[in-house]
């Protein structure tokens, strides 16, 4: 689901209102869910005071929609981040080269998946 629909929704807080953006999923490796962003915008700094995130996803005909929840985790991994500017053109763009002090990458240590579908209704799995 998460590769064939990467763009989706990122929600984190910042003080008491809920701030949502459009973020695009990068890869997962077990119940890690990788993505990555600046350190000068500001859901670096939200992300910093409270980790807590849910991203949403779903297809054109919204025949089923996930939502990965849990802890953000940022990580200094050279080697990811050089897998992640190599599998995406875009990103590299923006940040060059991997050691660029501003690209941060991090993964949701995805604590529960929600699902909903018109024919399944919601449901929840809990990961531990």
């Amino acid at each position: 689901m998460l590769k064939a629909n990467p763009n989706g929704v990122l929600a984190t807080q910042e003080g008491m209102k809920v701030k949502t953006r459009i973020f695009q999923f990068l890869f997962a490796d077990g119940k890690k869910v990788y993505f990555g962003t600046s350190s000068e915008k500001p859901v670096y700094a939200q992300l910093q005071v409270n980790p807590q995130v849910s991203f949403c996803t779903y297809p054109k005909d919204f025949s089923s929609v996930v939502s990965i929840n849990g802890k953000v985790i940022f990580v200094e991994d050279i080697k990811l981040k050089t897998r992640v500017l190599d599998e995406n053109p875009g990103i590299k763009g923006i940040y060059k080269t991997p050691d660029n002090p501003t690209f941060k990458i991090f993964y949701i240590d995805t604590e529960e998946v929600e699902t909903f579908s018109f024919s399944e209704g919601p449901k929840t799995h809990t990961l531990r």
